[in-house]
C-alpha cells in the first residue's frame, strides 16, 4: 500500500536537500544531517520545493482549514457535551482551553507546515528525527480515519436522496421495515421497548444491522453504490491538489452556515423551542468543581480544531513562506468554537420543539454522535412545515461538514506520499491524478467492511480505537517533539523569519507550560477513564473484537518507537551522543567530518547564521 512506500523512503533517508527560495530548510549543497557511520537523518525529498503548489488566495487557505476544523463534531457533539457539563457554565473552561490548548497548539503546526513546506512526515523527521515516527503516524490515523468516515457521507446521502418524499419514509410504522409492535410514531416514554419509526429506518432500513460482529452479513448494495458516490466526489475535488481544493472550499465551507442560519430561523418559531434553548444554556455552576468538565472542554476543543491528525501541517505546507499564519490561526479557531455554540441554539431549539411535541423532558431525546443527525434531527422535519425541504437542506449540510473534512485526511495521504516518492510513483503512475487515485481507492476498498449488514459495529469499533485510543497519544509526543525537543526558541526563530517579528510571550508560554501540561492531563485522563468500545447502551465488544481495536491502534502508535529506534541505529556515537543529536533539527546538527587521525565534530552554527540572514533579506524581498 501507498503508506508502505512512504515509510521506506523515510527509513532509508538519502543526504541532499534542494535548494528552495525563502525557505532555511532547503539549503544548497549537502544536508547537517550526520553521515558518518550510516545514513542521513534527513529524509529525501524527491519533489522539489519549488514545483511544490500553492493556495491561488489566502483565503482559499482559510476557508479549507474552517471546512476541516468545522465538521460533523460541531454538530452533533459540542451541544450534547455543553449541555450534559454544565450548559453555559461549560463556556467558561471551553474558551480557557481554546485559547491554552487550542490557539496555540494550531498556530504551532501552522508554523511547522509553512516553515518547513512540507508534509508532516518529512516535516516532523527534521524538526526532532527522535520522534520522526509522529509524522508518520499522523498520516497512518488520518488515512484509517478517512477510510470510515466517508461512511457518514454515504448516510446522509442516503437520507439526502429519500429526503424528497412526501410523507418522509421515517414518519410512520407503516413500512415492510419496520416492526409495528415495538414502532412508535415519535418518541416514548418506554424507550426500552418502543423504537421510534426514525430509529428504526436507520437500523432496518438504512443499516439492516444484525445483532452484533460476530454477524457481518452481506454487503448492504445501495450504501455501496452510494460509497462509490462519495468517493468519486471527494476525487473530483481533490485531484488537482490545492488549485481544485481551493475552488470548492468556496462553496462546501460557507454553505452550512447558510442552512445552519435557515434552519434556526425556522426551528425560534415552533413550540417548545425556547425551553429547549434554555436546557442548552442553564448554566449549572457546581459543574465548574468537577474537574472531568474541564478535562472534557481541553478534548473537545483539541479534537475539534483537529490537532495531531496532520491535516492542518499538510494544508500550511501549501502556503507562501510570509503568510500570516497568525491571524490565519485565530480565524479558524474562533470560527470553529463559534459555530459549535451557534449549532447548539440549532439543534436544541430543534430537541425543544419535539420534547413539547411527545410531551416529554428534554433528557429523554437529547444524545450525541450518528444517533442525533440520523435518527433525533430527523424526528423533527416530520411536524415541521414542508418538511421535505428542511430534511434536504439538513443532509446537504451534512454533506457539505463531511466532504471539507475528508478532503484534508485524504490530502495528509498525497502530501506525504508525494513529499516522500514523488518521482518514482510518477515513473509508474506519471500523474498526480493517478496517485490521488490510487489513495482514494485504497481507502474505498478498506471502507467496505462498514457498509456490510453489521458494518455499524465495525464502524464504532474503528472510531472509537483511532478517533480516541490513538490520538491522545500522538498529540503527547507530537507537543513533546515540537514544543520541548525543538523547542520555544527554534518556533520563535521560525515565526520570526516568516512574520518578521517573534510570537508574543502569550504563545511562549503556551507552548513551554499550559499546552503540554494541558494535553498530559487528558492522555493520563484517558487512560485511567478508559472504558472498551461499546455500540448503544447495550452491546459490547467480543475479546476477538477488543484485540482487534487494539490492532488498529498500534497501526499508528507503533510507529513512534520504531521511528526512535531507526534514527539511534543508524546514528554513531555512544547511545548518549546519539540521544543528543536525535533531539536536535536537522539544520543544527553536527556534521562528522573525516580527518587523517581522528573525527573532528563540527558545530553548524555558522551556517545557521547564514540562513537568518538570508531569510531576513528574502523577508524584505517579499514585502516589497
Amino acid at each position: 500500500m501507498g503508506v508502505g512506500m512512504q515509510n521506506t523512503d523515510l527509513l532509508s533517508g538519502s543526504g541532499n536537500t534542494r535548494a528552495k527560495r525563502g525557505c532555511p530548510w532547503h539549503s544548497k549543497g549537502d544536508s547537517n544531517g550526520i553521515k558518518e557511520g550510516g545514513s542521513s537523518l534527513l529524509p529525501s525529498t524527491d519533489q522539489g520545493v519549488a514545483a511544490r503548489g500553492t493556495w491561488g488566495r489566502r483565503l482559499e487557505f482559510t476557508l479549507a482549514c474552517i471546512g476541516y476544523a468545522v465538521g460533523l463534531g460541531n454538530v452533533w457533539r459540542f451541544p450534547y457535551l455543553c449541555y450534559r457539563s454544565g450548559g453555559g457554565a461549560f463556556l467558561i473552561p471551553y474558551l480557557t482551553m481554546l485559547f491554552l490548548c487550542g490557539i496555540p497548539l494550531l498556530f504551532m503546526e501552522f508554523v511547522i507546515g509553512q516553515y518547513t513546506r512540507l508534509g508532516p512526515v518529512h516535516a516532523m523527521a527534521r524538526i526532532c528525527p527522535l520522534l520522526k515516527g509522529v509524522g508518520i503516524a499522523t498520516v497512518v490515523i488520518s488515512f484509517l480515519l478517512c477510510t470510515y468516515y466517508n461512511v457518514i457521507i454515504t448516510w446522509a446521502l442516503y437520507y439526502f436522496f429519500h429526503s424528497f418524499r412526501l410523507p418522509l419514509p421515517w414518519q410512520s410504522c407503516n413500512n415492510t421495515w419496520n416492526i409495528p409492535e415495538n414502532c412508535s410514531s415519535g418518541f416514548s416514554k418506554n424507550s426500552s421497548y418502543l423504537h421510534s419509526a426514525s430509529q428504526q429506518f436507520f437500523d432496518l432500513k438504512v443499516l439492516q444491522m444484525t445483532d452484533g460482529i460476530e454477524q457481518m452479513g452481506s454487503i448492504r448494495w445501495e450504501l455501496l453504490g452510494l460509497l462509490v458516490l462519495a468517493w468519486i466526489l471527494v476525487y473530483l475535488c481533490i485531484f488537482k491538489g490545492v488549485r481544485s481544493t481551493g475552488k470548492v472550499v468556496y462553496f462546501t465551507a460557507i454553505f452550512p452556515y447558510v442552512i445552519l442560519i435557515a434552519l434556526l430561523i425556522n426551528n425560534v418559531q415552533l413550540p417548545g423551542a425556547a425551553d429547549g434553548i434554555r436546557y442548552f444554556l442553564m448554566p449549572q455552576w457546581n459543574k465548574l468543581l468537577d474537574g472531568q468538565v474541564w478535562v472534557n472542554a481541553a478534548a473537545q476543543t483539541f479534537n475539534s480544531i483537529g490537532i495531531s491528525f496532520g491535516s492542518m501541517i499538510s494544508m500550511a505546507s501549501y502556503n507562501k513562506f510570509n503568510n500570516n499564519i497568525l491571524r490565519d490561526t485565530l480565524i479558524v479557531a474562533i470560527t470553529n468554537s463559534a459555530t459549535s455554540i451557534f449549532a447548539g441554539f440549532v439543534i436544541f431549539s430543534a430537541i425543544g420543539y419535539m420534547a413539547y411535541q411527545h410531551n416529554l423532558p428534554v433528557d429523554n431525546i437529547a444524545t450525541d454522535g450518528p444517533g442525533l443527525v440520523f435518527v433525533v434531527y430527523p424526528e423533527a422535519f416530520v411536524t415541521m412545515p414542508v418538511a421535505p425541504m428542511w430534511a434536504a437542506l439538513f443532509f446537504f449540510m451534512l454533506l457539505c461538514l463531511g466532504l471539507d473534512s475528508q478532503f484534508a485526511m485524504v490530502e495528509v495521504m498525497v502530501t506525504s506520499l508525494m513529499d516522500g516518492c514523488g518521482k518514482l510513483l510518477l515513473r509508474f503512475l506519471k500523474y498526480k491524478e493517478l496517485v490521488v487515485l490510487v489513495v482514494c481507492f485504497a481507502a474505498f476498498l478498506l471502507g467496505i467492511p462498514n457498509i456490510t449488514k453489521g458494518g455499524i459495529y465495525v464502524f464504532q469499533l474503528m472510531d472509537h480505537y483511532t478517533a480516541v485510543v490513538s490520538l491522545m497519544f500522538l498529540a503527547f509526543f507530537e507537543v513533546v517533539a515540537v514544543c520541548w525537543l525543538y523547542g520555544v526558541r527554534n518556533l520563535t526563530r521560525d515565526v520570526t523569519r516568516m512574520l518578521g517579528k517573534p510570537p508574543n510571550i502569550f504563545f511562549k508560554l503556551c507552548w513551554w507550560v499550559f499546552s503540554p501540561l494541558l494535553v498530559t492531563i487528558i492522555l493520563v485522563s484517558s487512560i485511567i477513564q478508559y472504558t472498551p468500545a461499546r455500540y448503544g447502551k447495550f452491546y459490547t465488544y467480543p475479546p476477538w473484537a477488543e484485540s482487534m481495536g487494539w490492532f488498529v491502534s498500534l497501526c499508528s502508535i507503533i510507529w513512534i518507537p520504531l521511528g526512535a529506534i531507526h534514527t539511534l541505529y543508524y546514528s554513531s556515537g555512544s547511545l548518549l551522543q546519539r540521544l543528543q543529536v536525535s533531539i536536535l533539527p536537522v539544520d543544527q546538527q553536527p556534521v562528522l567530518q573525516k580527518d587523517s587521525s581522528t573525527t573532528l565534530v563540527v558545530n553548524a552554527s555558522l551556517q545557521s547564521s547564514k540562513e537568518d540572514l538570508e531569510s531576513v533579506s528574502l523577508s524584505k524581498e517579499s514585502s516589497i
